[in-house]
């Protein structure tokens, strides 16, 4: 086992602001638009990965990235469950929404 410190330790508060961050900047006020879908959630993705490996940190991030529109007739529920090792890995879920547009992202950090 590990000692964990900051540099082995998955910080979830501050994947928290990268995933928000990543989200505003591709998405922010923009509509719902289905055609952008794909490129939406590419960004997001690509935004937080780069910005993840800029930490510094001997992780393996992987990132998930869900775009729909917002819509009261339907909730959208998720779940996951890992088995690591809850001293250094960790898992951080943002569920993000705008007037017409919402994307949920999680991040989960391995370290290696």
């Amino acid at each position: 086992m590990v000692d964990a410190d900051e540099g082995t330790m998955f910080v979830a508060e501050e994947v928290n602001d990268i995933i928000k961050e990543s989200i505003e900047n591709t998405i922010g006020n923009n509509c719902y638009d289905q055609s952008m879908e794909n490129i939406w959630t590419e960004a997001v993705i690509l935004n937080c990965l780069t910005k993840l490996c800029k930490l510094d940190k001997p992780f393996k991030y992987m990132v998930t990235c869900v775009i729909m529109q917002k819509s009261d007739a339907a909730d959208t529920h998720t779940a996951s469950a890992c088995y690591w090792d809850n001293t250094t890995d960790g898992s951080c879920t943002v569920k993000w929404e705008n007037q017409t547009v919402q994307a949920i992202v999680t991040v989960f950090g391995i370290f290696i």
